[in-house]
């Protein structure tokens, strides 16, 4: 999910670098949102594991 994320950011750069505002602005949008979801999904599992312990 963290690739998403990154592949949106690179299209944003590419987007902002050649004039299109309202693309790099949608990408760059849902690059923060991926980015987000995959951090708080991290955690979750971290929190997960560490709670159910080594089996």
């Amino acid at each position: 999910m963290l690739s998403w994320a990154l592949t949106f950011l690179v299209v944003a750069l590419i987007a902002a670098a050649l004039g299109f505002g309202g693309i790099a602005g949608t990408a760059v949008g849902i690059a923060k949102i991926i980015f987000f979801v995959a951090i708080a999904l991290f955690i979750i599992s971290a929190l997960a594991h560490a709670i159910r312990g080594r089996a």
